[in-house]
């Protein structure tokens, strides 16, 4: 079996080779700027750091069946990584600023990735930003459909609520029909006199003709 090894001495060199040939990018933060800005912000350096089951679990996907993978790799590749999404976030942060926006976008960190000369990580970004969509219209359709169910469940098993409801809606409907014909009723005596004010007016013309 083989198995990676990394000393306190040479960690950072295999590690971060990639990160550190990044070259800075013009008014843009480099990854040891954004580790500093975030140190600053952190109460623990080691509270920078992701999570050791997400590294770990990354790892064994991207390894070999029957490699292992030493602890001090595994907190090599955790720094790295770290260091990497705070590098991209700083970046990402500043298209955000640019736009006038407070809170970073799918797009920012697209473009973050463009300016960091990653361009290889932007078609897998994308394919798994439009997956991660599409299973939230999912699990919202699923939500969706599950109170539904639910609401039909409750009317089901409290008849009492469903008779009470349809009483109410008898009432507002008798209620509605009666302000109608109360309306109409008044149209109508209003028509009437009218009528009575018409007639009226007729026969003193024909009183003062005559």
């Amino acid at each position: 079996m083989q198995k990676l090894s990394l000393t306190q001495k040479n960690w950072h060199q295999i590690a971060f080779p990639c990160l550190l040939a990044v070259p800075p990018l013009t008014n843009k933060p480099s990854p040891r700027v954004a580790t500093d800005q975030a140190g600053r912000m952190a109460e623990r350096p080691e509270d920078l750091n992701l999570p050791n089951a997400v590294i770990t679990r990354i790892i064994k996907e991207a390894l070999p069946d029957g490699v292992n993978v030493s602890k001090e790799a595994r907190s090599a590749i955790s720094r790295a990584a770290s260091v990497f999404v705070l590098y991209a976030t700083s970046c990402a942060n500043n298209f955000a600023r640019k736009g006038k926006r407070k809170t970073l976008n799918a797009g920012d960190v697209i473009s973050a990735m463009e300016e960091m000369e990653f361009q290889r990580f932007i078609g897998p970004l994308k394919e798994s930003l439009e997956a991660y969509r599409n299973e939230q219209k999912g699990k919202r359709g699923v939500s969706e459909l599950k109170k539904k169910d639910r609401e039909k469940k409750e009317d089901a098993e409290d008849p009492d609520k469903n008779r009470e409801e349809e009483e109410e809606n008898e009432e507002e409907g008798e209620r509605m029909e009666e302000e109608e014909e109360e309306e109409e009723e008044q149209q109508q005596n209003e028509e009437e006199e009218e009528e009575e004010e018409e007639e009226q007016q007729r026969n003193e013309e024909e009183e003062e003709e005559s």
